[in-house]
């Protein structure tokens, strides 16, 4: 099938699965119906959709990881750093241990290396599955923040282990050492490369928009253009392209307070970005899904290879491989929970012992996703001596359906486990929020009288209204810092009225873009002017927003 043919059903796909996880009789996840969907245009249809592991990676996980890198909190994620890096790094090293013996005890035709190749590829969690499967169920923010910020993190550590388990497998031998140098140059390298790219873009940017002015289509080129050239960049000095991406990501959020885009820049590019985000995350599971039907029927010379009989025998291993991860990061976050969250300050009272749901949404949480099934793909189909990687089906098989039953357990557990669900809140900083809207209410005043007294000409042509519109600003402002300062009970009836405000005139506005399209239908109105009007009214609805 045509390239630009099977790009187009792509998209088509994950338009129809977003419609279909709309519809209220139908309780599904859309990970899972979109996994649904590219199962059925490979088995129904028999459409191929081969997956080149390094045209995968390029593609899709630049962008994504930049992305959540871009917009993760970035005060949530540097407070609770501690507990990343335990996660991203500690628990992936524990994962790949664990699951390498455990493997090997359940499968004791599969070789030890490649137990650990199949442990290490398991460990990271996948930022992609972990927003898409929390995205409809209420975790708490600042668990949230910690596994987004895991994902980010722990790819890294997981392919760096991965590849030198392959070629522990292919070569024979391992060095320890040599590992640790590898992961601490691509870890390393990949983030002062992403670093590097981000910044050194935005400075001439910068220049460029100082000297001939903003255009909001060529910063949002250029956003698209940065996590590509991070990934490329850090793949060329043998650093992490992953973390390249990820880092350029995070610098992205600092490089805007710097160069502070157009408002009109930061609308549009955002809306684009929500675009491609939900574009890539679709096609993602739909190219999962057009996997299975070819893995399924590898499944018989999958079981002859290693020798396990009945290939019915071969989904037990992928139950049991998912419960061992699971009870592996149950046991693990257990610990550093234990450790790094709900440890006292001061003299006070011993660590407070996390609850059972938490530590369960937590372990459940950890879903695998794309990184895992690209990295899998990668695994070589001859040994140097000529002979057949060994098991590599089975590992295939075996990875793939973890990443499945992973997202199916975490699809069902997770909406009963997350109702109601507290977490350690981060620390409380209304204040500085209440604070910090008093000081720009002022400012804004300050600026208005400013304008009002000074003699430009557009003050001089209309004062009586330039004086009244002032007015109306400066007691919208000073009612602001008001709310800012009121009572508790004053501050609530204040949001009851805004919320009932909002949708008086978001009914107000819909009558008015009703009355604009009948009129432009009708022919009363030239359609410059109906556009005109009709983005006014849109402009003025996205503000009642929240």
């Amino acid at each position: 099938m045509h390239t630009v043919t099977i790009i187009l059903i792509l998209v088509l796909a994950v338009v129809l699965c977003g419609f279909a996880a709309r519809l209220r009789w139908l309780s599904v996840p859309l990970p899972l119906i979109q996994i649904g969907a590219g199962t059925a245009l490979a088995s129904l249809f028999g459409m191929q959709l081969p997956l080149d592991p390094e045209i995968f990676f390029l593609l899709f996980i630049p962008p994504l990881l930049f992305l959540d890198g871009w917009r993760i909190p970035k005060g949530a994620f540097f407070n609770d750093a501690g507990p990343i890096l335990t996660l991203a790094i500690g628990l992936v090293l524990f994962t790949v241990l664990g699951m390498g013996f455990f493997i090997d005890w359940l499968i004791p035709a599969v070789p030890l290396a490649v137990a650990f190749a199949l442990g290490a590829i398991l460990s990271p969690t996948d930022p992609v599955a972990v927003t898409a499967i929390a995205a409809g169920n209420p975790v708490p923010a600042r668990l949230m923040h910690i596994l987004e910020g895991e994902s980010l993190l722990n790819d890294a550590s997981g392919l760096v282990c991965f590849r030198f388990a392959v070629g522990a497998a292919v070569t024979g031998s391992f060095s320890l050492h040599k590992a640790a140098l590898t992961f601490l140059q691509a870890a390393g390298g990949g983030i002062l490369v992403g670093l590097a790219i981000a910044w050194g873009v935005g400075l001439v940017n910068r220049w460029l928009v100082a000297r001939v002015g903003e255009e909001p289509g060529l910063q949002i080129l250029i956003s698209i253009l940065i996590p590509f050239a991070a990934y490329l960049g850090a793949e060329e000095i043998h650093g992490s392209g992953i973390l390249a991406a990820a880092a350029a990501g995070v610098s992205m959020h600092y490089a805007d307070l710097i160069g502070r885009p157009l408002a009109a820049t930061r609308v549009q590019r955002n809306a684009v970005w929500d675009t491609v985000q939900l574009l890539l995350n679709g096609v993602i599971f739909v190219m999962l899904g057009a996997q299975l039907p070819a893995t399924i029927a590898n499944l018989p010379a999958a079981a002859v290879d290693v020798g396990v009989g009945s290939a019915w025998k071969l989904p037990l291993y992928v139950v049991a491989i998912t419960a061992g991860l699971i009870f592996l990061r149950f046991f693990w976050v257990l610990v550093s929970m234990r450790v790094t969250l709900f440890r006292q300050r001061g003299n006070e009272a011993a660590p407070r012992r996390p609850g059972l749901r938490l530590l369960l949404v937590a372990s459940l949480a950890g879903v695998r996703g794309a990184l895992t099934l690209a990295g899998i793909l990668t695994l070589p189909l001859l040994l140097p001596d000529g002979s057949r990687f060994p098991a590599r089906e089975l590992v295939i098989f075996l990875a793939m359906g973890v990443i499945l039953l992973s997202l199916l357990v975490a699809s069902v557990a997770l909406p009963p486990l997350t109702r109601g669900l507290v977490f350690a809140p981060p620390a409380q900083r209304s204040d500085e929020e209440r604070d910090a809207r008093g000081a720009a209410a002022q400012a804004a005043i300050l600026r208005i009288e400013q304008a009002c007294a000074g003699k430009d000409a557009e003050a001089d042509a209309e004062p009586d209204v330039r004086a009244e519109a002032a007015t109306r600003m400066i007691d919208a402002y000073r009612r602001r810092i008001a709310y800012g300062e009121s009572s508790n009970d004053e501050a609530a009836q204040l949001r009851r009225l805004a919320k009932a405000e909002r949708a008086l005139r978001r009914l107000a506005l819909g009558a008015e873009r009703d009355e604009l399209f009948r009129r432009r239908m009708a022919g009363e109105l030239d359609d410059a002017i109906h556009q005109r009007l009709l983005h006014e009214i849109d402009l003025i609805e996205a503000t009642l927003h929240g």
